[in-house]
């Protein structure tokens, strides 16, 4: 008796040609070796003009889909990073060599789902005074950048993330960055007072109509980069952990 071909599973993908299995090992290659996340246009340098190197990423993402490494866009490139739910493991090994402070956290936050705001919009965020040594350690670990002046009296400095900030918190964009919904459902939002929202994070680089370019000119000697009197913080003015952390930084075990 005859036996009928058994259909092919739709859901089966066929094996790549020798050809193009050669252009993912080449991929996969350029991406392990690769010391930061690459562009797609750095990527397809190392192809020839007819090759579409966007499809071949695609495909090696999803033949990494479920390992112990995925490969992911992050800051509108491309890189391999563990698995999410395994970064627990790294977490235990790693040796955390300093800790940012509660200040530096909050006000890393803040710039980053309300950027462009300057050092007195944030202060006006947290309710408490924010020292200027927290601002420049998020400036050391290259987070945070400067953008312009607002325009306004004084022409204060604003702040806005950057595309490190990206990289080491593996977002594309800053778009992803967790909503209100998203916060509260991990319990970082329990108690919230009435008519609470979110602002819709933005990382534009282009200025906007009410900032100005930052110019080369120095600042005055004992003024901060808010053209403001540097000095130490009144104790009363600090937040709880602020005090003796005026470099953002968190000694304490």
């Amino acid at each position: 008796m005859s036996r009928l071909p058994l259909p092919f599973p739709s859901n089966v993908m066929a094996l790549p040609s020798a050809d193009r299995r050669e252009k993912l090992r080449v991929l996969e290659a350029l991406l392990f070796a690769a010391g930061e996340p690459l562009a797609t246009s750095a990527l397809a340098q190392h192809f020839g003009e007819g090759d579409d190197v966007t499809a071949l990423l695609e495909e090696l993402q999803g033949l990494y889909a479920g390992r112990g490494v995925n490969l992911v866009r992050v800051a509108g490139k491309w890189a391999f990073r563990t698995a999410d739910d395994l970064s627990f493991l790294l977490e235990r090994q790693a040796a955390e060599q300093r800790r940012l402070s509660r200040a530096a956290l909050e006000t890393l936050a803040i710039i980053a789902y309300h950027q462009p705001v300057t050092r007195a919009e944030i202060e006006e965020i947290r309710g408490v005074s924010t020292s200027k040594g927290t601002v420049d350690v998020l400036l050391e670990t290259g987070w945070i950048r400067l953008r312009g002046r607002r325009r306004a009296p004084g022409r204060p400095v604003t702040y806005g993330t950057t595309e490190r900030f990206l990289e080491h918190f593996g977002f594309d964009a800053i778009q992803d960055l967790p909503g209100l919904g998203e916060l509260k459902g991990a319990g970082l939002l329990d108690s919230l007072p009435p008519g609470f929202s979110m602002p819709s994070p933005d990382d534009a680089h282009d200025l906007r109509e009410d900032e100005e370019p930052l110019e080369d000119e120095p600042l005055g000697e004992g003024e901060d980069d808010d053209g403001e009197p540097m000095g130490a913080l009144p104790a009363e003015d600090a937040a709880p952990g602020d005090e003796a952390d005026e470099d953002g930084i968190d000694e304490r075990d």
